[in-house]
C-alpha cells in the first residue's frame, strides 16, 4: 500500500507528464469563482476524475478540474473547485491536491472561498483579504503521525496567511480603485448553515466571515513550508444578520457580480509575485 507521500508523488509526477512547464503558483478557486480559469493562456485542462488521489467535486459551482497554464506569463496551477470534509472526506482527502501542488514545486498558494459575513459591516458581494483564521471544525490535517519529508511537527501559524503576500493583495485591489479589507475567517465543518447564536459567538471571538472550506488546506500548505494568501468573497451575510433564508444558489450569483475585480486582483497579484 502507497505511503501518503508516495500518493503524493504518484499525484505530481503524472501531473507533470501532461504538462510543459512547473508552475510556483497555486490557485484554488471556491463556489461561483470558477471562472478565473478561463483567463488562464496555454492551459492544460485535467479533470480531477483522472489525478491519482483526487477527488470529483460533488457541490454546485465547483467545475472539479485542474488547469495549468500561464497568467502575466508566469506559470500557475488553478484548482476550478474543492472538495470538502462534509462530503464525507477525510482531512487527509481534502489537503491531497495542495499537498500535490506543493509536491510539484508550488512555493506560493492562493486560497479562495466564499463566506458567509458575520461582521455586520460587510456586505453581499464584498472580497475580504483573509488576515488570519479561527479553525473551529474540530479537525486538524496533520493529526496523526508527522510526515517529516513535508514538514516539522508542531507548524508555527503566526504568520499562516503570509504578510508580504497581503500587501501585494491590497496594492493590486488600490491600484483598480477596490477598497479591500481585511478579515479573521471562521472555518466550521458544515453542511448546515450556522444558527444565529453560533455566528454571534463567532462575532464574539473576532470572527468576520465563515465558510466551510480553506482551513485545513492552510494547514497543510504552511507545513509544506508555502507562503499563503486568502480572498474570501461574501456572498451573504450569516444567520441572524440579515433577515431571509439562506441559499447556496445565491452564493455562485454574487460571486458573479465581483467576478471581474476578483480576477484583476488575482493576476496582479500573480504578475507581482511571479
Amino acid at each position: 500500500m502507497e505511503t501518503v507521500v508516495e500518493k503524493l508523488q504518484t499525484a505530481a509526477s503524472f501531473i507533470k507528464s501532461k504538462i510543459t512547464d512547473i508552475p510556483n503558483i497555486g490557485i484554488v478557486l471556491g463556489s461561483g469563482l470558477g471562472d478565473f480559469a478561463d483567463s488562464l493562456e496555454d492551459k492544460v485542462e485535467i479533470p480531477y476524475s483522472e489525478i491519482p488521489g483526487f477527488h470529483q467535486t460533488t457541490v454546485l459551482g465547483h467545475a472539479g478540474k485542474l488547469v495549468v497554464g500561464k497568467i502575466e506569463g508566469v506559470n500557475v496551477a488553478v484548482m476550478q473547485g474543492r472538495i470538502h470534509a462534509y462530503e464525507g472526506h477525510s482531512m487527509e482527502e481534502v489537503v491531497h491536491p495542495v499537498r500535490v501542488l506543493g509536491m510539484m514545486g508550488v512555493k506560493t498558494l492562493v486560497l479562495t472561498n466564499a463566506a458567509g459575513g458575520v461582521n455586520a459591516n460587510y456586505h453581499p458581494g464584498q472580497l475580504i483579504l483573509i488576515k488570519d483564521h479561527i479553525n473551529f471544525t474540530g479537525k486538524n490535517p496533520l493529526i496523526g503521525p508527522n510526515l517529516d519529508e513535508l514538514g516539522t511537527r508542531f507548524p508555527d501559524m503566526s504568520f499562516a496567511w503570509d504578510p508580504n503576500l497581503r500587501e501585494i493583495a491590497k496594492k493590486a485591489a488600490s491600484d483598480i480603485g477596490y477598497d479591500l479589507q481585511e478579515g479573521v475567517y471562521v472555518g466550521v465543518l458544515g453542511p448546515t448553515y450556522e444558527t444565529p447564536s453560533e455566528v454571534r459567538m463567532f462575532g464574539m471571538l473576532g470572527g468576520d466571515m465563515v465558510g466551510m472550506s480553506t482551513v485545513a488546506e492552510n494547514i497543510a500548505a504552511v507545513h509544506m513550508g508555502m507562503k499563503v494568501m486568502g480572498i474570501s468573497c461574501v456572498t451573504n451575510m450569516a444567520a441572524g444578520i440579515e433577515k431571509g433564508e439562506l441559499k447556496h444558489e445565491d452564493i455562485k450569483d454574487q460571486a458573479a457580480q465581483v467576478m471581474t475585480k476578483f480576477c484583476d486582483i488575482l493576476k496582479s497579484v500573480v504578475k507581482s509575485h511571479g
